[in-house]
């Protein structure tokens, strides 16, 4: 709940706990940037072995560590694959162009998540004339693919045929920490075929802000400049470090119950015959659903909605989008559930 509202819009909403707002409290701190703040570097190291990596930097956000990763590994021209939904096309302001210089090659994907035979049909023979394929780009879990899980094999699939076009692989893994959870595969499985990844604590985890971004060594040596020319300096961000700390500890397990209430919502919404789920199975904590069957856009739904005290998102002319997360529970879930009921019934 947000005030008096079932706030399905994000999970980026969640607030922290008290025990986690303890937490930073307590946090011991010092100038990040000088490698003195003793809680960013727990945390850096922490996410580095979780991952299975040499190095972690902490970031602001999600979309820096995208962009960094971009700067790192391509140069102005150089062309970087993913799927038509991917975070770096449909939601970062243009920022692998703008930033990198690169262009993007876009895959048409299944719930946003591509062949290795779609990537190797992609990657451009070495010419003159042509831009550099250079990168591939993972998202786990696929948001705008309606929250679909990257098999582990899949990606491991993928990232034999990267290597064999000789193609550096980053993962998005912004909600990387929902597939752990609800497949059971371990991080570092998921993360190892990949040059560079980052888990995101701003979402699913409940931390108020934060990111931190892995890979070897001399990638996040370059990374750190970046951060610096992109004006990431933080200080004395152990107060942020301590929260995604306690998220480590405390948090992660529990965002099953993120995706059974996803699931639930989605009952709900099957149960609704104007309504269409984008996925006939929920894999994670988003639920994607088609609104045309009612006659309403999905502003006008989200509208109508958000007059009954929920608020969802339109994510398109006759698309929305309802993430479940910690600031939701069952109760909050069947409270959306007959808003919907009432509104497209009526």
């Amino acid at each position: 709940m947000t005030g008096n509202h079932v706030d399905l819009r994000s999970d980026t909403v969640t607030r922290p706990t008290p025990a986690m707002r303890q937490a930073m409290a307590e946090a011991k701190v010092g100038d990040e940037q000088r490698g003195e703040d003793p809680t960013v570097n727990a945390l850096q190291a922490r996410v580095a072995a979780l991952l299975g990596k040499e190095a972690a930097v902490f970031l602001p956000s999600g979309t820096m560590c995208n962009e960094i990763a971009l700067l790192v590994h391509c140069r102005p021209g150089d062309e970087v694959i993913c799927d038509r939904t991917a975070h770096i096309i449909t939601a970062e302001g243009g920022g692998p162009a703008a930033l990198a210089g690169a262009m993007v090659r876009a895959l048409d994907g299944e719930g946003g998540v591509y062949t290795p035979e779609q990537l190797a049909d992609a990657v451009r023979a070495a010419s003159r004339y042509a831009p550099r394929s250079r990168l591939a780009v993972v998202e786990q879990t696929s948001n705008q693919g309606g929250g679909t899980i990257w098999p582990a094999d899949a990606i491991e699939a993928v990232g034999e045929a990267a290597k064999a076009h000789g193609l550096l692989l980053h993962m998005d893994g912004a909600r990387l920490m929902n597939a752990v959870v609800e497949t059971g595969v371990d991080a570092t499985r998921y993360a190892a075929p990949f040059e560079s990844l980052w888990i995101d604590f701003s979402k699913g985890l409940g931390c108020p802000v934060g990111a931190v971004l892995a890979g070897s060594a001399a990638f996040i040596e370059a990374a750190w400049q970046w951060k610096q020319r992109l004006g990431g300096a933080m200080r004395q961000s152990g107060i942020l470090a301590a929260a995604a700390l306690h998220a480590l500890d405390h948090h992660v397990d529990r965002l099953a119950e993120d995706h059974a209430n996803a699931r639930r919502l989605a009952d709900a919404v099957g149960a609704l015959p104007q309504l269409v789920l984008d996925q006939p199975r929920v894999d994670s904590n988003l639920v994607f659903f088609d609104c045309a069957g009612t006659g309403l856009s999905a502003a006008a739904l989200s509208e109508a909605l958000r007059a009954k005290g929920v608020l969802i998102g339109a994510m398109g002319a006759h698309r929305l989008r309802a993430v479940t997360h910690l600031d939701v529970d069952a109760a909050a879930v069947d409270t959306a559930g007959e808003a919907l009921g009432a509104v497209v019934g009526g």
